[in-house]
């Protein structure tokens, strides 16, 4: 079963053990994706993120700049196993000469500074997905947990990026969107939008999830959600308190969005890399156990490439061509 999963935190995880003084290269690793088990799960497409935290206290624009370059400098030293890529028709093209691919998104649209210009520079540089907002208020809008609260959606910056990013051909993701937020980018696109790492809500109540009336806005616009594999987003605690990311429990949340949105709305978005391991779905090799469970849950051989590889691919190719 071919793999598209739209969302991992590897780039930057990788960079801080670098910067700590470790060996660190996507080759080989001690984290959830490496090239080596990304061969074992069957990947032909992996988005790699870089993600800036604005508690760091740092300039975003400059992490992320530096993301970028360990992005592409690993892109160079593994050239031979997978390249970047900024349309659908390059990765078919590595695909028939036996290489993955890796596609380069933003996570926090703060790393922008405001400022359109920097948004297409970043597009320049091959960023075709940016997740407006993280888990905090930037100048393009509010996160999740915000809603409720007042007028927490896009703000006129955020109205203005999107625009200008669906004018470029960028994805726009609106995981860690505020509720008000989302339908702040439904109301100002056209085209698919995508919620590449969040589940269904109404199986696990956390903000990070999409409502019912979210998945199906989602679903009506042509636009799709990647799994995350996050335990708190998929499970709730046990008797002891502690959660554990279950296979039974990622099915429940398939089985639900399906039901709700369709079978055309849902992908992979495991978060790799930046969530936690207490989970059945340890690393990236372990994909081709989820396609199986999935697989004797009932569901069907076309409903799981769909959720595999093909829905995502199909909103990539509309937006990026």
């Amino acid at each position: 079963m071919k793999v598209c999963d739209m969302h991992c935190d590897t780039v930057m995880a990788l960079r801080q053990q670098r910067q700590e003084g470790e060996k660190a290269e996507l080759l080989k690793n001690s984290g959830h994706v490496d090239l080596l088990r990304m061969r074992q799960g069957g990947y032909l497409l992996q988005t790699f993120a870089v993600f800036v935290a604005l508690e760091a206290g740092e300039n975003p624009l400059q992490i992320c700049l530096e993301g970028i370059d360990f992005f592409y400098e690993q892109m160079e030293r593994y050239r031979d196993t997978i390249r970047p890529v900024i349309s659908m028709e390059q990765v078919s093209q590595n695909e028939a000469a036996g290489l993955m691919s890796a596609l380069l998104s933003v996570e926090e649209g703060q790393v922008c500074l405001g400022d359109p210009a920097v948004l297409r520079m970043l597009y320049r540089l091959g960023v075709r997905m940016m997740t407006l907002t993280w888990n905090h208020e930037n100048q393009l809008g509010y996160p999740h947990g915000f809603s409720g609260k007042g007028n927490c959606g896009l703000k006129e910056m955020g109205v203005q990026f999107v625009e200008e990013m669906e004018r470029l051909g960028m994805i726009i993701d609106v995981s860690h969107l505020s509720d008000e937020g989302f339908y702040d980018v439904l109301k100002h696109t056209k085209k698919p939008f995508v919620a590449s790492h969040s589940n269904a809500r109404s199986i696990c109540p956390h903000s990070r999830n999409l409502t019912d009336a979210m998945i199906r806005s989602l679903a009506e616009r042509g636009g799709v959600m990647g799994l995350n594999f996050y335990a708190p987003f998929t499970d709730s605690p046990g008797p002891d308190g502690r959660v554990f990311g279950t296979m039974e429990g990622l099915i429940r949340h398939v089985k639900h969005i399906i039901q709700v949105g369709g079978a055309d709305c849902i992908g992979l978005g495991s978060d790799f890399d930046g969530i936690g391991t207490n989970m059945e779905m340890k690393d990236c090799s372990y994909m081709p156990r989820l396609a199986d469970a999935l697989l004797k849950a009932g569901f069907q051989a076309d409903t799981v490439e769909k959720i595999f590889y093909k829905n995502t691919i199909r909103v990539m190719k509309e937006i990026l061509g």
